[in-house]
């Protein structure tokens, strides 16, 4: 009996020593931050924000050769920044509407890696240089009409020489909103937005474009900014290229 009686002790504290031990363990402190920097225009990568705009691939190697990834995204305007990471060596592979880091031929052998490898300790800062499929710009600025309309003239070039990521271009968007600057694929309103796809799509390659609105209700301000996407899929998703937004008046 006493036997019996020692074993439930002993297991007992056995279990609140291991529970003390977990709910003990130090939180993640450390913190990864920097900018994706566009090539071609040396400024901060302009994408969307969440899972469709520019992901980071996380791989701890600290404690495994082959870790299970996990990931954080990016802000509207390439910033980055995430302030719980566990100290330790990482390999790190931004995804987004550029040409990959990490390139693999049809069998699935890497051709390329161009991927970092990085400790993590306390504040890490990191640029990550990048080649946009497209190359999406404002010519001008957008205007307010006397018709409560909004003309915008947008130019898309390729972003990069590589033929491997020249596939042809599928969407174009004005994108419209009244509720944040925040607009892009992921926040809009599809009433007062201009799509063109297709060949139409694929035409404004190389060319100034005009896009104008519907009708738009007046006395508002209104976010306004153009995106598109070629036909390739980046981890799942065929992601957009942005220029930066612009807040027009509407009388």
């Amino acid at each position: 009996m006493k036997k019996i009686i020692y074993s439930i002790v002993y297991a007992l504290c056995l279990f609140c020593f291991t529970s003390c031990e977990y709910d003990n363990y130090e939180a993640p402190a450390e913190t990864f931050k920097g900018t994706v920097i566009d090539n071609t225009t040396g400024k901060g990568f302009q994408t969307e924000v969440g899972d469709g705009g520019v992901r980071f691939k996380m791989l701890e190697l600290s404690w495994s050769n082959n870790p299970t990834p996990w990931y954080f995204t990016c802000k509207q305007d390439g910033q980055f920044q995430d302030t719980k990471v566990f100290e330790g060596n990482y390999n790190i592979t931004p995804l987004g509407a550029f040409v990959p880091f990490v390139q693999t031929d049809n069998t699935g052998k890497i051709t390329k890696d161009e991927s970092l490898t990085i400790d993590i300790k306390g504040t890490v800062t990191h640029e990550f240089k990048v080649d946009p499929f497209l190359a999406v710009s404002w010519v001008g600025e957008p205007v307010a009409n006397s018709n409560s309309t909004i003309s915008t003239q947008i130019k898309i070039e390729r972003g990069t020489t590589d033929p491997n990521f020249q596939q042809n271009c599928i969407d174009v968007y004005l994108y419209v909103n009244y509720s944040s600057p925040y607009v892009g694929n992921n926040n809009y309103d599809s009433r007062y937005s201009v799509h063109l796809s297709g060949a139409d799509a694929n035409n404004a390659v190389g060319k100034t474009i005009t896009l104008t609105t519907p009708v738009l209700p007046g006395s508002r301000i209104y976010y306004v900014r153009a995106g598109a996407r070629i036909d390739y899929s980046v981890d799942g998703s065929r992601r957009y290229n942005y220029n930066e937004p612009k807040q027009v008046k509407v009388s």
